[in-house]
């Protein structure tokens, strides 16, 4: 019997994949999650085969939960979420985990996937292998901080005090920023960096 912890905000979609899973032959949903701070709980607690995650979540992200869980678990993880963003791939890719689909996705699909991470393979979304692969974040470390701070409101001044460099080398890095993502000023940028989930998840 695979042994099942599904993480989900959405109490009802949280019901109906819990319902629609145990009445596959071959498993068991043992535990509930509404966010990725309760999931690390429940998997520390009964060490269940799956976790299967989303990503947006209160308290805790399902990618953060994923990134804890890399190393101090047996547990294989499955995202499975609404966005289809190259930056939660990638991140997702890196925090090891076994399975990243998309809720539009047939409960088939879902039981599949589950059996074929079981048997030790690793099955992605076929949309984000097309689109994620081919795009990487193009900013630097430093050039993603100053974003960071513009998103949170901060202004010029602000950043630079904040990175101890010159207000003259902060509106360098917002220029070089528009360039490289494209885009005609701070709010298209931040919006473009959103849309790709780039931004770190707090």
């Amino acid at each position: 019997m695979i042994r099942i912890i599904i993480a989900e905000d959405q109490r009802m979609l949280l019901g109906a994949l819990a319902s629609l899973l145990d009445l596959e032959d071959d498993m068991e949903v043992i535990g509930r999650a509404s966010n990725g701070e309760e999931a690390l709980q429940l998997v520390h607690k009964h060490q269940p085969d799956i976790c299967i995650m989303d990503i947006e979540m209160p308290a805790k992200s399902g990618l953060d939960a994923a990134e804890e869980m890399k190393g101090n678990s047996s547990c294989k993880v499955i995202i499975l979420t609404t966005f289809a963003r190259s930056g939660y791939f990638e991140r997702a890719l890196k925090a090891g985990v076994s399975g990243y689909l998309l809720k539009d996705s047939p409960i088939e699909e879902l039981a599949q996937t589950i059996r074929s991470v079981m048997a030790g393979r690793r099955i992605y979304a076929s949309e984000l292998v097309d689109d994620g692969y081919g795009e990487k974040n193009p900013l630097t470390e430093r050039e993603k901080e100053v974003l960071e701070l513009i998103a949170e409101g901060k202004n010029t001044k602000e950043i630079s005090s904040e990175l101890f460099i010159t207000t003259g080398t902060v509106r360098n890095y917002v220029s070089v920023i528009l360039d490289k993502l494209n885009v005609s000023n701070r709010i298209e940028a931040i919006k473009h960096f959103k849309e790709k989930g780039w931004f770190k998840s707090h």
